[in-house]
C-alpha cells in the first residue's frame, strides 16, 4: 500500500565543515486532525457489506528550541542564556489515506461505526457513527494525537566565534501505524449507546503502516551566544508548547 507524505519544509544553506555530531530519540504524540470519507456497497449480501475508506490526515506541526547558556549549572549572576526556536515540520502538512476496500463480513443491511487505533490496538478516538449500510455513510472527522518517534541530528561549528556557534539540525520522524476498525452492529441503539451484545462483527483496515518517515531537512541556526556554550534542547508543538523536557546536548566544542 503505498503512503503519500506531503510535507513542505524550507532548505537553507548548510553550514561549514562541522566539528562534532549529537543524536537525540525521543518519542512523542503528534497533534493529528483526520477526516475520512467512507462508501458502502452490497449491504445484504453475504459476505458483505463492502465498505471503502480513503481520507487525508493533517499534522499539527513540531519546533525546536536550542537553548545556549554560558554556564551549565547557572551558578554564575551573569548567565547569558539565548533561546532559538527553529520549524522542523510545518503545520499543516498532510499523509494522505489510500483508497482500500474492507469486506465486513457481516450481512443483513448492518449499521456502522468507525473507530481509530494505533497498531497496538489501543484506541485513539471513541466510535463514530456511520450510518447504516443501505442508507449510505456519512464522513468521519476526529482530532487525536499520533505516537511518533522523532530522531535529531545536531552538529556543531564556531563553537568559540561570535556571534556563533553555528548549529545544523536535520532528522527525521518514524509514524507509528494506524487503524481503523469497523464495528457491525445490528441496530444504532438510539437509547442506550451500543454495547458489545448488538456486535455482528468487525474488519480492522491498515490506514497508515508502522514506520512510515517525515524528513526534516537539515538547517542552521545561528546561537547568538559566544564563549563556547552550553547547548539543551526542547521540541515543541507548532505553537511552541513544550512536548519534551530540556534535553543538555553538551558543551559546543568538548560534547560534540
Amino acid at each position: 500500500m503505498a503512503t503519500v507524505v506531503a510535507l513542505a519544509a524550507g532548505l537553507f544553506s548548510m553550514a561549514p565543515a562541522l566539528a562534532g555530531m549529537q543524536q537525540v530519540s525521543t518519542g512523542l504524540s503528534m497533534p493529528t486532525q483526520m477526516t475520512l470519507t467512507e462508501s458502502a456497497s452490497s449491504c445484504d449480501n453475504s459476505p458483505g457489506p463492502y465498505v471503502t475508506l480513503s481520507g487525508a490526515l493533517t499534522l499539527g506541526g513540531l519546533g525546536a528550541d536550542l537553548i545556549f547558556r554560558n554556564n551549565a549549572k547557572g551558578t554564575h549572576t551573569d548567565v547569558v542564556t539565548t533561546t532559538v526556536s527553529i520549524e522542523l515540520i510545518p503545520p499543516g502538512g498532510t499523509v494522505t489515506i489510500p483508497k482500500q476496500p474492507s469486506q465486513g463480513g457481516v450481512g443483513g443491511n448492518p449499521f456502522i461505526w468507525v473507530q481509530i487505533l494505533d497498531d497496538h490496538g489501543n484506541a485513539l478516538t471513541g466510535e463514530i457513527f456511520l450510518g447504516r449500510c443501505v442508507q449510505g455513510l456519512c464522513d468521519a472527522a476526529a482530532s487525536f494525537t499520533w505516537p511518533a518517534t522523532l530522531d535529531v541530528t545536531v552538529t556543531a561549528d564556531g563553537c568559540t566565534n561570535n556571534p556563533g556557534p553555528y548549529i545544523t539540525v536535520s532528522g527525521e520522524m518514524a509514524l507509528s501505524g494506524l487503524n481503523a476498525r469497523l464495528i457491525f452492529r445490528n441496530n444504532d441503539n438510539p437509547v442506550g449507546g451500543p454495547h458489545e451484545k448488538d456486535v455482528l462483527g468487525h474488519v480492522d483496515v491498515v490506514l497508515i503502516p508502522a514506520g512510515t518517515t517525515i524528513t526534516i531537512p537539515k538547517q542552521p541556526v545561528l546561537g547568538g551566544v559566544g564563549g563556547n556554550p552550553w547547548i539543551s534542547l526542547v521540541i515543541t508543538d507548532a505553537a511552541g508548547n513544550p512536548l519534551t523536557g530540556e534535553i543538555k546536548l553538551g558543551r559546543c566544542v568538548q560534547d560534540f
